[in-house]
């Protein structure tokens, strides 16, 4: 999925589109209305996150300009105003949802998720390799008809493993895109999480899922080498 950022803060911009990457979605961004409006009209975007205080244009009139022409593409607004009217201002001019800063990023990829559904954009709902499948809508995940039981963070990191099939993954990149903050170069998180993924994930009768790539990170593979 195609996904505008409209957001005249760089640093948050990087931010949503690191993370969205790390899940499987192309980005592009724009840092103020025009270019944003631009985009979101000329360009074949699936859905726009747009900051509701930019320059040149602000978010309303943007929304405004987009519902125009794109009437049904989903729009997520996103500020730091959290009060009522500001809510109900931005819904009425046509968001399709409003998401406050500062927000924790599984929330927002909930939002998409359900924007997606609503609009019945051709997402894949699910996930599958060597007898294991995610579903990304459910957020559950499955052995053959086993169902595993993972918390939200398992999941996610087992979503990016999947998505990222066959690539050597650094401990930083995981951190980066799973965890959206840095810790100390010393932590061990990320092996931790690696390790209850395993126990829960791997088949009882062949090697590990996830590999061990000895001074470079992990690789899921699940056809390893012998």
């Amino acid at each position: 999925m195609l996904i505008l950022i409209i957001e005249d803060e760089a640093a948050i911009a990087r931010f949503l589109k690191r993370g969205l990457n790390a899940h499987g979605h192309r980005v592009v961004c724009a840092y103020d209305g025009e270019e944003g409006t631009r985009l979101a009209v000329d360009e074949p975007v699936d859905l726009v996150l747009l900051d509701i205080s930019l320059p040149r244009l602000d978010g309303r009139e943007v929304l405004r300009r987009i519902r125009i022409r794109r009437a049904d593409l989903p729009v997520l607004m996103l500020t730091a105003r959290d009060d009522t009217r500001n809510k109900v201002d931005a819904l009425d001019a046509g968001a399709d949802d409003y998401l406050t800063k500062p927000f924790v990023f599984e929330e927002l990829l909930a939002r998409v998720r359900a924007l997606t559904r609503r609009s019945g954009q051709a997402e894949s709902a699910q996930i599958q390799t060597d007898g294991l499948t995610i579903d990304l809508l459910s957020r559950h995940a499955w052995r053959g008809d086993e169902k595993i039981e993972l918390s939200s963070r398992e999941f996610a990191l087992l979503e990016y493993f999947m998505r990222h099939c066959g690539q050597v993954l650094s401990r930083q990149q995981i951190l980066s895109a799973i965890w959206d903050y840095d810790f100390e170069p010393t932590s061990n998180v990320v092996d931790v999480y690696v390790r209850h993924l395993r126990n829960k994930v791997d088949p009882p009768d062949g090697p590990s899922l996830i590999q061990t790539i000895r001074g470079a990170g992990y690789r899921f593979d699940p056809a390893p080498n012998p």
